[in-house]
C-alpha cells in the first residue's frame, strides 16, 4: 500500500470508530518574509498554520505580510533562538541559566510578540529545539502563557495550572543527516504511528497530531509532498487540521 494510501486507511479507521483524526501545523523560526514563507502559505492553501516566531529576529515586514492571514497564527519561538548550554544538547531555556533569567528573557519576547502581530499572537510558546528546563514551566502562566508545545506525545495535558501542553509528532526533516527531507513513506509512518496510537488508547487521544516544519530550510521533495499531504487531510471526512487556538482547546 502506497504511503498516502495508508494514510487514508488510517482517517478511514477513525471514520469507522466514529472520531475525527485531528492535526495540527506548525512551522519554527519564521523572522522574516520570504519567498519560502510565501511558498508555505500557498502549499498550505487555507490551511491553518502555526508560526513560530523568533522575537528577537522578529522584523515588523513579518506582521505586515502576516496581517489579515486569519488562518496563521504567531507564537513565541524563546527569544532570540540562542544556545545557552555549555554542555550537552542545544537549549536556549535550559538548565544552564538560573529560571529566573530565563523567564526575565521570555518576558520580553512575549511584549516584543504580542505588540508586533497584534491580533495573530497566540499566547504558546515553542521552545528552541524543544527543550525547556523543568523550573521555568511553571512561571509561563504568570507571563501570559498558556500553552507550551514541544515534541513527541505529552506525558500530560497540563504541565501545570493555567497550562496546555500541544507537540508536535511528525517532523520531516533527517537533521542528523542529509538534513533533507526523510521521504514520504517514512513520514508518513510517523503519522499513522501517532495517529494509531492515539485511537487505541496507547496515547492521549485528545492531543493532536503535530506536524513540524521549518520553512527556510525545505528542499524539493519536502515542498512536493506537503501540498499532497494538504490534499488528503481536506479530501476525508474524518480528518481536519486544527487552528492553534483549537489545539489547545
Amino acid at each position: 500500500m502506497s504511503g498516502f494510501a495508508r494514510l487514508t486507511g488510517e482517517f478511514d479507521r477513525w471514520a469507522d470508530a466514529g472520531l475525527t483524526a485531528t492535526l495540527w501545523w506548525r512551522d519554527d523560526d519564521a523572522v522574516a518574509p520570504t519567498e519560502a514563507l510565501d511558498r508555505l502559505i500557498d502549499v498550505a492553501a487555507g490551511t491553518p498554520l502555526t508560526l513560530a516566531v523568533i522575537p528577537a529576529l522578529a522584523e515588523p515586514a513579518l506582521a505586515a505580510r502576516l496581517a489579515g492571514q486569519e488562518q496563521i497564527a504567531a507564537v513565541q519561538h524563546g527569544l532570540a533562538h540562542r544556545n545557552h548550554e555549555t554542555v550537552g544538547k542545544k537549549a536556549e531555556l535550559g538548565g544552564s541559566r538560573p529560571a529566573a533569567e530565563v523567564v526575565a528573557d521570555l518576558a520580553v519576547g512575549f511584549a516584543r510578540l504580542a505588540t508586533l502581530f497584534a491580533g495573530q499572537f497566540r499566547p504558546m510558546l515553542v521552545p528552541p529545539w524543544n527543550r525547556i528546563a523543568p523550573a521555568v514551566v511553571p512561571a509561563l502562566p504568570r507571563l501570559g502563557l498558556t500553552a507550551l508545545s514541544t515534541a513527541r506525545p505529552r506525558p500530560v495535558r497540563q504541565p501545570c495550572p493555567g497550562l496546555v501542553q500541544v507537540n508536535t509528532h511528525v517532523d520531516p526533516i533527517d537533521w542528523h543527516g542529509t538534513r533533507g527531507f526523510i521521504g514520504a513513506d517514512e513520514t508518513i509512518e510517523m503519522f499513522c504511528r501517532h495517529l494509531a496510537d492515539r485511537r487505541e488508547g496507547r496515547v492521549d487521544r485528545d492531543e493532536p497530531t503535530g506536524l513540524l516544519t521549518h520553512h527556510l530550510v525545505h528542499d524539493a521533495g519536502l515542498w512536493q509532498f506537503l501540498p499532497r499531504l494538504v490534499e488528503t487531510v481536506a479530501a476525508h471526512r474524518a480528518a481536519r487540521f486544527l487552528a492553534a487556538a483549537e489545539a489547545c482547546a
